[in-house]
């Protein structure tokens, strides 16, 4: 079969390789125009190490974790408040079996094996039902497939299914990630302050002389140009400025050009496949970084729809819908357990793991 998958993110690398495995004709198409650097660390977990293991990149993975060594939280001033020498807000318990590693890291394993024709700084501009693709680029092209794995603002999703408005729901948090020089020495640990209505954290980076900023303030729906760089990096100076270190972190955050922000938000649908499209990870079912598994649910996905579409029965997107929504319903509901401090660890593993991969 001919494949298109828009986005080359976590969920697209990893269907790219399967789908590539089972010997179909994969494009994938990104807008960027190249692979986007930074970002923040995120987690490989339960079911997803399974994926991994399959695909021979758990030991790289390993490699590549951030490793750790724990957490603060401070005041505004930057005195110490409470300290964690046994895991983290972001990655849990250490004594887990769960990988924390930074994103671009873990699309750049996912890349490497993912043997797919990448085109980079193009993007879908229509599509049909019957596979019929133009690109903004002016390309035109048929595909027996299509799939959205280009995140929470999807192009595929609002095509075919829809304006986004009827299936992104606001949990009312917006976050900015971003790199920065490592000016106050970090190492293998994680800062995390809050400050009123913002707050954030910092992480040291595998490079040591670079971290990794998160901030975000809490707000109602804010209407924004999502392409405008220069706009959201305003907002961000504007609701963060009585942080911990603010004046650096902003003046650092102007200069980042890995800059990335938006909302916290889940997407909820009935459906994922609507004829030859379907959509995978964030742009079906997000569950939004307060769940801590999107990265969990992008390569399960993955995996469930590359054996469904390699099934030597008629391929098609029924068992993808079925099998994956139990898992989906599972992991969304982690980020109402605990606010604003996580779900507990057995909540985590136990929703990481609520799916078959035979």
């Amino acid at each position: 079969m001919k494949v298109l998958i828009s986005g080359s993110g976590v969920g697209g690398a990893t269907l790219a390789h399967w789908l590539r495995r089972y010997g179909h004709d994969v494009t994938v198409v990104e807008r960027a125009p190249a692979p986007r650097s930074g970002g923040q660390a995120i987690d490989v977990r339960g079911a997803a190490l399974t994926v991994a293991a399959r695909m021979g990149i758990l030991e790289r993975i390993r490699e590549l974790r951030t490793t750790m060594r724990g957490m603060s939280m401070v005041d505004t001033d930057g005195n110490e408040i409470m300290r964690d020498e046994e895991g983290t807000l972001s990655a849990g318990r250490f004594d887990s079996p769960d990988l924390e590693i930074m994103r671009d890291d873990l699309t750049g394993i996912l890349t490497e094996v993912s043997d797919a024709e990448h085109v980079y700084g193009d993007s879908i501009a229509t599509l049909t039902q019957d596979g019929d693709v133009t690109f903004e680029s002016g390309r035109r092209d048929r595909y027996d497939y299509i799939v959205g794995a280009d995140g929470l603002h999807s192009v595929v999703r609002q095509l075919a299914f829809g304006d986004e408005s009827q299936f992104v729901h606001h949990l009312g948090t917006y976050l900015s990630i971003f790199s920065a020089d490592n000016f106050l020495g970090l190492d293998h640990w994680q800062t995390w302050f809050n400050e009123g209505e913002a707050g954030g954290a910092l992480f040291s980076d595998r490079d040591s002389t670079q971290m990794r900023v998160n901030l975000g303030f809490r707000s109602e729906p804010i209407v924004y140009d999502h392409n405008d760089v220069g706009q959201q990096k305003r907002l961000v100076a504007e609701r963060c400025q009585g942080v911990y270190e603010a004046s650096r972190l902003l003046e650092a955050m102007r200069k980042a050009d890995d800059f990335f922000f938006d909302s916290m938000a889940q997407v909820r649908m009935e459906h994922w496949t609507k004829g030859r499209v379907a959509l995978l990870a964030d742009a079906g079912y997000c569950a939004s970084p307060l769940s801590g598994q999107g990265t969990s649910l992008a390569m399960v996905g993955a995996y469930v729809l590359a054996q469904e579409l390699g099934r030597d029965s008629e391929p098609g997107f029924g068992r993808y819908e079925e099998r994956m929504r139990p898992f989906v319903t599972a992991n969304q509901a982690l980020a109402f357990e605990n606010p604003g401090q996580g779900a507990s660890q057995e909540s985590v593993q136990r929703a990481a793991n609520a799916i078959s991969l035979d």
